[in-house]
């Protein structure tokens, strides 16, 4: 790790206003380290950036600096460089790595081989179960499970990953001492515990639309490959499939139902050439890495136990009216068998007085 007299120059190369990512990387080409660049004079800064050379003495970031070397103070608190043997490698792949990452948790999981899995927030049922499913599979077989955190299938990836007791890592759009969205905060003091949570962007950061697309290079670069569980056309999941592409990674998605919105984006990435997927040993084998069978839990939609309501159900969402002429069933009893089959996990109530089968 890089000692606090070198973490104060990186986080002044950082937390200067108007000296971006390009700009820094072109500063730490021409000059090596930061002590490097502060200790160059006006002219020498100004034949690699220009101009833009002056805020390097113009703004003060000393408050700043203070406040994160604080923060830097608390145990599980890390931030690691471009120049730190645990900045992770395959970060270095992509044309715009960050400068220095905010870490909560252990810095380890970053070392391991991912697997990014995204897809929608407002994901269905069987979309969540799917995700947490596969994720628990593919981090039992030594993958870190990547993803951003957000409601729906992010966090469904991160919650299997710990029900794995494997690592997870949470790559966030906001400060690294922010937790956001705050319904997912408990999850998110898990992640910290048991995985790791990552930004790049300064302590006290909030959440800024523009951050999120961004962020989603990391949790492309720090993977393998990228596997969309659910997604709309126009999901912000697609940006990351597509970066994923374009940093040479595997793409991966699941197919769902003609009918579901959240399967329309995951089609479409299908056509484009990504890889169909419809269990975890699909993304295993294209990786490389294979577990043995006993550790494999069945993750595939349709194998619990048959139940005559749930083979009318099927695997897309079902109005009462239409399962009742399916089953053959008074509405009343309908509801009852329902009810227990909602109980036992096997059910989903969705809005509009749908009904779907779960995995």
């Amino acid at each position: 790790m890089t000692d606090p007299a070198g973490l104060a120059a990186w986080l002044r190369l950082t937390l200067t206003p108007g000296i971006g990512g390009e700009t820094q990387r072109k500063l730490l080409a021409a000059f090596g380290l930061p002590d490097a660049i502060f200790a160059a004079n006006l002219a020498e800064l100004e034949s690699v950036i220009g101009k833009r050379a002056n805020h390097l003495f113009e703004q003060n970031v000393d408050d700043a600096i203070e406040q994160t070397m604080a923060w830097l103070a608390t145990p599980g608190n890390h931030l690691i460089t471009l120049a730190d043997a645990l900045y992770p490698q395959q970060l270095l792949e992509i044309p715009d790595p960050p400068s220095v990452l905010y870490v909560r948790g252990n810095p380890a999981c970053l070392q391991r081989t991912g697997l990014g899995i995204v897809g929608s927030r407002n994901a269905t049922p069987l979309g969540m179960q799917t995700a947490e499913n596969f994720a628990r599979t593919l981090a039992a077989s030594g993958l870190s499970i990547v993803s951003g955190l957000a409601l729906g299938i992010d966090a469904a990836a991160h919650r299997g990953a710990l029900a794995a007791k494997g690592c997870t890592v949470a790559v966030i759009g906001t400060g690294a001492d922010r937790l956001y969205p705050a319904r997912n905060r408990e999850l998110a003091l898990a992640i910290a515990m048991h995985g790791a949570i990552v930004s790049e962007f300064p302590l006290g950061t909030p959440a800024i639309a523009a951050n999120f697309p961004r962020r989603n290079r990391i949790i492309s670069g720090l993977a393998r490959g990228i596997l969309v569980v659910e997604a709309a056309p126009e999901s912000g999941s697609l940006i990351t499939a597509r970066l994923a592409g374009e940093q040479g990674r595997e793409v991966f998605a699941i197919p769902g139902s003609i009918h579901s919105p959240v399967a329309r984006g995951c089609h479409k990435l299908i056509k484009q050439g990504a890889k169909l997927v419809e269990t975890a040993q699909d993304v295993l084998e294209e990786l490389g890495g294979l577990p043995s069978p006993e550790r494999l839990p069945d993750e595939t939609p349709g194998s619990a136990p048959d139940h005559p309501i749930l083979r009318a159900l099927g695997h897309d969402p079902v109005p009462l009216d239409e399962l009742v002429t399916r089953t053959r069933l008074a509405p009343d009893t309908l509801l009852v068998e329902l009810l227990s089959l909602e109980l036992a996990g096997q059910v989903a109530t969705l809005p509009g007085n749908r009904y779907q089968r779960l995995g």
